[in-house]
């Protein structure tokens, strides 16, 4: 038994001293590439098609303040008030899944970025519960410019395209620091399935998308970067 208490306590001391470095690590070192990235090129190849990753990290200040003014009117409206967690739209995800064959989300910009860059693909609750754990971390050791920097570079934007740079040039033919509002309002419409829609080709429910989001991103005013 007290072979037991030790092997345990080591194994805990292990497990939180390696994630808080990972997680310190990525405070100043961009992360290279995530899980899936790599779990959508091995599909790619399973469906004959060649591997693609295509990602170029672009710096806080050179993305366009719409892009930024997007994500958070698209995503998490509160993101400059909470500490990862968004408990009003949580409880509303919850009870709209209660009732609908189709679920939605409630995940935060921080807990969307936490899942991006340190889990893997899927659903269980041993990944919500990492993915909580992670949250916590970036929300205590990371500035909500460095979460918005990795959120907006590593975000999956089409087939075998992640970032907002890829998505800039790949859809409008132009860097992500030209990005206008009405082209980063499209971009943001598509983040919740990239693989489904395209900002390039817009369907009439994006577009709608795209005015509401537009709209937010009026009633925001100045960000807090």
């Amino acid at each position: 038994m007290r072979l037991f208490k030790y092997l345990l306590k080591l194994i805990l001391i292990g497990f939180f001293g390696t994630t808080i470095l990972w997680v310190l690590l990525y405070r100043f070192v961009n992360p290279p590439i995530t899980l899936l990235m790599i779990d959508r090129g091995f599909e790619r190849k399973s469906a004959g098609k060649t591997w693609k990753i295509d990602k170029t990290w672009v710096p806080f200040d050179q993305m366009s303040i719409n892009i930024k003014k997007a994500a958070v009117a698209a995503e998490d409206q509160l993101f400059f008030e909470h500490h990862g967690f968004d408990l009003k739209a949580m409880e509303l995800a919850i009870e709209k899944n209660q009732h609908s064959k189709k679920l939605i989300g409630g995940s935060t910009i921080s807990q969307q970025t936490a899942k991006n860059v340190f889990l893997w693909p899927g659903r269980s609750y041993v990944r919500k519960a990492f993915e909580a754990y992670f949250t916590m971390l970036i929300e205590a050791l990371w500035s909500k410019e460095r979460i918005m920097e990795v959120y907006l570079n590593v975000i999956e934007m089409g087939d075998g395209i992640y970032g907002i740079e890829a998505a800039s040039q790949e859809y409008f033919d132009c860097k992500a620091s030209a990005l206008t509002k009405k082209q980063a309002s499209l971009i943001a419409g598509v983040f919740p399935n990239p693989l489904k829609w395209s900002p390039a080709k817009p369907t009439r429910y994006i577009r709608h998308r795209s005015y509401l989001i537009m709209k937010n991103m009026a009633r925001l005013g100045p960000l807090d970067f």
